[in-house]
């Protein structure tokens, strides 16, 4: 059977979507509104023990002027990197970001994108990554023409893990005692999904 993203050699990642699933939307940022959520992600215990492997046994700095600068230049940038697309997760129900997605990492000669997601506290819990994970991996498949799409996670974070297989992420492989939290060696997985495994499940396998 031949793919049809598969003529869609040179995708333009600076143009960003709007994607609409049940209960979340995907779209661009707007530091007007998102801005506390961001500050919220960015402060977040539990997003720095799960993307950074941080055991927060240093206090955090303080949210300074410094801060709000570099969080404004970054997400205020967004929109103009060609070569990876970061999208706000929006709770339909409440109207407000609640994290955010990214396709980063991208190799045009492979077709290839690395992916992550965060979530504030307000948006865990409730399928809500679960859902986002399907629209941008499916935007990426069915838009953009890529046909690989990968990922790690630590191994203390067995909850994300099986959100991702949910959705059709296969384990490749795991580094060994990757990084050393809270006194104990955790594992660091690599996992990935297929342009022609989602074609046959679209994110439900």
């Amino acid at each position: 059977m031949n793919d049809p993203a598969a003529d869609l050699r040179q995708p333009d990642l600076s143009d960003e979507p709007v994607l609409t699933g049940e209960r979340v939307l995907l779209r661009p940022f707007d530091l007007a509104q998102d801005s506390p959520a961001l500050r919220d992600l960015l402060t977040d215990v539990e997003v720095g023990r799960f993307t950074d492997g941080d055991p927060g046994l240093e206090p955090a700095p303080p949210w300074d002027a410094d801060a709000e600068r570099r969080m404004r230049d970054w997400y205020g940038s967004r929109a103009a990197q060609a070569d990876r697309l970061d999208l706000a997760v929006v709770d339909r129900a409440s109207g407000r970001c609640v994290g955010e997605v990214v396709l980063n990492g991208w190799s045009p000669a492979n077709r290839s994108c690395g992916f992550r997601i965060a979530l504030t506290a307000a948006g865990r819990d409730r399928g809500l990554g679960t859902e986002a994970t399907r629209l941008i991996v499916g935007h990426g498949f069915e838009r953009l023409g890529l046909h690989r799409i990968s990922l790690t996670v630590f191994g203390h974070n067995p909850r994300a893990r099986q959100a991702y297989a949910k959705v059709g992420f296969v384990l490749e492989g795991t580094r060994r005692d990757a990084l050393r939290y809270g006194g104990v060696w955790v594992d660091d997985h690599d996992m990935a999904i297929l342009a022609p495994e989602w074609q046959r499940h679209r994110g439900h396998p």
